[in-house]
């Protein structure tokens, strides 16, 4: 039926249908209705079929949406395998971790607005070096914690239930002072983690909440030439 839609000979569908089952890992299962695929089968089937005609620009609305770890693992390394290629992906997400993976330019939109762009790494070093993440035995230590060392940053603490995390330029610095603070008031401190921002951190620092918490219509778009795009 696609290659039909895309006017293409039989002689050409077949083939092509065939080593795209392949391709996917559809094979054993050509035979049976998609009623009986899994969510994951039955995404590897969509991006399937919208690569019968080869087409040299590629839109993809969220394809991970719903999908298990391993299956979205397997869709990542197909979608990277076509911009290996040649194909240009324009790819919309909510997942940060997939953005960071599969985007070679990222631009991130809030409510229909672009906020940012530039590469993972461009984005990250305009949050700072270094996450401070400190971890209390309860939410009320967090908040005292979170406003005692609220000078070790220029940008706001985030604080999540009992974790507070941090944005500094010079972690191990911070975190001792952290500590030496800490330790005079009191505050037991149940555990101290310094790591490279994340676009989870990015993306919270740009807008001020969570990715999880954009509606759909909210989502990032992306868009280049030979390469995957993805956007918060």
């Amino acid at each position: 039926m696609i290659g039909s839609l895309n006017h293409l000979e039989k002689s050409v569908v077949i083939p092509r249908s065939r080593e795209l089952l392949e391709q996917f890992g559809l094979s054993d299962a050509a035979n049976r209705t998609t009623k009986t695929y899994s969510g994951g089968m039955r995404r590897r089937l969509d991006l399937a079929a919208a690569l019968v005609a080869k087409p040299p620009l590629l839109f993809l609305d969220e394809p991970t949406t719903g999908l298990d770890p391993q299956s979205r693992q397997d869709l990542w390394g197909i979608i990277e395998g076509l911009v290996e290629e040649g194909t240009t992906v324009l790819l919309t997400t909510q997942y940060l971790e997939e953005a960071d993976r599969l985007a070679k330019q990222l631009v991130v939109l809030d409510h229909g607005k672009i906020i940012a762009e530039g590469t993972s790494q461009e984005l990250k070093t305009q949050l700072g070096n270094t996450v401070l993440v400190l971890s209390f035995a309860n939410t009320a230590d967090a908040q005292r914690g979170a406003a005692l060392i609220s000078d070790v940053s220029s940008k706001p603490a985030n604080i999540d239930g009992s974790v507070v995390e941090f944005t500094v330029e010079k972690g191990p610095a911070a975190a001792a002072e952290a500590i030496r603070r800490f330790d005079v008031e009191k505050i037991p401190l149940a555990g101290l983690t310094l790591r490279e921002p994340s676009l989870d951190d990015v993306f919270l620092n740009l807008t001020g909440h969570k990715a999880e918490d954009v509606q759909p219509e909210n989502a990032t778009l992306t868009y280049g030439r030979g390469e995957q795009k993805v956007s918060p």
